[in-house]
């Protein structure tokens, strides 16, 4: 049996689902949630935090800080909480409450950025927050995910080496694109492989990560308010865009066959079962990587009024209508939006206050 004494020396890296019998078509979904950290982001928190410190950046002084919406986040909190570091984690309004609260209880600080930007991101203004408090205090450690190699590296290492062993025969691998950082690590790796396996980068509709107008995207995970800087677009074959409505479909499709998956999972299933179902695919050894788990998402994509509030009454057929509805609630939209405010108050703003108090 598994024995630990540090939380990140547990990850299930062999588990893989298959969605045949629930999509109609041959694909294999590895599931990357089963750690403490509950998603993929534990691998590449790890190999940055680690090289930070091989490297002589990162100090038993330091404090860490991040941008994240939400999964690097809580790896980041138990990483921090196990080695002993400080962390803030800057993040915004669309992330979810559950998860906020969890790197809470980790011992960590979270501030919120509230309002966004033109393109209707909040990307730009969190690294500017987290530039200016790097500039103000040397003691602040930003291992920027979104430019560090370590990102990468860590897939490349493990997730692609990990689906190579049990799918020898792999012909398509369909990743889903946030930093890039799990999709430049498998491409690169797969691209020195015996045999040829198709990229297949899966996006969320409104994200400007391979181009395109940016639009309105609040499920946090997927997706980019501007140009991944670790993308190298010559390692991929194929992008997919998915609209959220799809997202959440596939989503509460997997739910009612037992599966409670998160949102970056649900944007790639979809994506992937989308493209099997325009090719011929009979013949194909086809991988989709899973980012995480379904729990964080209790009050957004898998609660009926947030659902109908953002996306309208049809976003759900009527047999995928969840449980937890809030039918006999006299005002269910009020009651989202004092937890949006919740997430978006000057609580955020009084930690941050507190941390710089602490300073000596």
């Amino acid at each position: 049996m598994p024995v630990i004494s540090v939380p990140y020396a547990f990850n299930e890296e062999e588990l893989y689902v298959d969605l045949r019998s629930i999509f109609g078509h041959s694909l294999y979904l590895k599931c990357e949630g089963f750690n403490f950290a509950g998603s993929i982001k534990l691998k590449a928190a790890t190999e940055m935090v680690e090289t930070a410190e091989r490297d002589g950046i990162l100090t038993p002084k330091s404090i860490l800080v991040e941008s994240s919406s939400g999964n690097l986040g809580v790896a980041l909190s138990m990483i921090a909480a196990s080695k002993g570091y400080r962390f803030l984690c800057v993040t915004d309004a669309r992330g979810n409450l559950s998860t906020r609260l969890m790197m809470e209880a980790l011992g960590s600080q979270v501030h919120v950025i509230a309002d966004q930007e033109a393109n209707g991101g909040f990307l730009g203004a969190r690294i500017e927050y987290i530039r200016a408090l790097c500039a103000s205090d040397d003691r602040y450690v930003w291992l920027s995910q979104y430019t560090n190699p370590s990102n990468w590296k860590a897939h490349y290492r493990t997730t692609a080496p990990e689906i190579a062993r049990q799918f020898p025969r792999l012909d398509v691998l369909f990743v889903g694109a946030g930093t890039t950082g799990t999709l430049m690590g498998c491409a690169r790796y797969f691209r020195e492989w015996h045999r040829p396996v198709r990229i297949i980068a899966v996006d969320s509709v409104g994200s400007v990560s391979f181009g395109g107008s940016p639009g309105r995207r609040m499920i946090p995970g997927l997706g980019m308010s501007m140009r991944p800087p670790l993308l190298d677009e010559s390692y991929v074959d194929e992008v997919i865009r998915v609209e959220e409505a799809d997202t959440i479909r596939t989503c509460h499709r997997l739910a009612r066959r037992g599966f409670l998956l998160g949102g970056s999972t649900g944007t790639v299933v979809s994506g992937a079962t989308d493209w099997l179902a325009r090719h011929d695919a009979r013949e194909l050894t086809a991988v989709a990587i899973g980012p995480d788990l379904g729990e964080r998402y209790l009050d957004t994509i898998y609660h009926t009024n947030w659902l109908q509030d953002i996306y309208g009454e049809d976003v759900l057929n009527s047999h995928e209508v969840p449980a937890g509805s809030w039918a006999d609630d006299a005002a269910p939209v009020t009651r989202w939006r004092r937890r949006l405010d919740l997430q978006t108050g000057d609580r955020s703003g009084d930690q941050h206050h507190q941390l710089q108090d602490r300073k000596t």
